[in-house]
């Protein structure tokens, strides 16, 4: 009698233990199905977007390329560029009317149109977009987005009523920012540099003027009003080939949910690497390593590749 009790005893904890054991398993099992879940949904590829920056003429204009807003040199024909890169597979491309802004004159339709004609990629085109007008001609012209800036700034509510009427998919909002040392804001995020502090503020016309507004601070605006996306450009780097600002980039990428775009300062695939990475962006623009053929899409897309990063074939 003792024997069965004991062999009882031994059967139920042995039972008990199976039981445990199988339990452990599923939650293991459960835990890694969470965690693998997670990860799918943080492995959205990343996306690579070559930036023509056009200045604008009576022949339809020519691509250029500055350091800090400034000193352009000529880098070629549009078009030309715009299909090349899409051979070497961009998912999209920029182009921007660098001098509309500073000049108060709209973009020069005809570029976007002959553009429309050989392009299967999405591309956005901005610069010197002010009304829902301009937005429907670019859009007419064969624009698949549209980026807005100044405007934004100064009517916000231009945000919500384009997003409304033709979808925020089609509304990028560029911000263009810069650090300022000057005292900063309320709830502006706060950086040290050389003994200083600084905070990153949002300049339109070019660069040329400060608006008091902080780069989070905005980028969280123009999501609530509808934005798809956003267009990040440090003019203290852009064109410096010394890497995105990832300060700058991760903060505004952190304070929204809507795709931000690291621009300004691409000088190698490191730095694409590292505002994809360090700086959280859902994609990378550049411009002048692809204009002036230091790196293909393709080579910038297989190294990221090599390195783990998700994206497009």
């Amino acid at each position: 009698m003792t024997e069965f009790i004991k062999h009882k005893k031994t059967e139920n904890t042995e039972k008990t233990e199976k039981a445990e054991n199988t339990e452990k398993a599923e939650n293991a099992r459960n835990t890694e199905n969470a965690v693998n879940a997670k990860n799918a949904g943080n492995s959205v590829n990343k996306k690579i977007i070559p930036c023509l920056d056009l200045l604008l003429d009576e022949s339809g204009g020519r691509v250029v390329k500055g350091v800090l807003f400034e000193g352009l040199r000529d880098a070629g024909d549009p078009v030309s560029f715009a299909k090349k890169y899409e051979e070497q597979g961009a998912d999209e491309l920029v182009f921007l009317d660098i001098n509309a802004s500073v000049a108060g004159r709209k973009t020069i339709l005809s570029v976007i149109e002959n553009a429309s004609k050989d392009l299967k990629i999405p591309f956005t085109i901005g610069g010197g977009i002010s009304t829902l007008k301009d937005v429907e001609e670019m859009i007419e012209a064969g624009a698949t987005k549209v980026s807005i800036n100044t405007a934004a700034v100064k009517n916000p509510a231009l945000i919500k009523e384009a997003s409304e009427k033709f979808g925020s998919e089609r509304i990028v909002i560029a911000i263009d920012v810069s650090k300022n040392f000057n005292p900063a804001p309320l709830n502006a995020n706060i950086y040290a540099e050389g003994g200083k502090t600084y905070w990153y503020e949002v300049v339109i016309k070019g660069g040329n003027e400060g608006t008091g507004i902080s780069a989070e601070t905005w980028a969280k605006k123009v999501e609530e009003l509808g934005a798809g996306s956003i267009l990040l450009t440090v003019k203290d780097r852009d064109g410096t080939k010394d890497g995105y600002d990832l300060k700058a980039t991760r903060l505004v990428s952190e304070s929204v949910s809507i795709p931000v775009i690291a621009s300004g300062g691409v000088g190698n695939i490191e730095h694409i690497y590292d505002g994809l990475t360090v700086g959280k962006a859902s994609a990378a623009l550049a411009a002048s390593i692809f204009h002036f053929n230091e790196y293909t899409v393709g080579q910038v897309k297989s190294e990221l590749k090599k390195r783990g990063i998700p994206v497009n074939e």
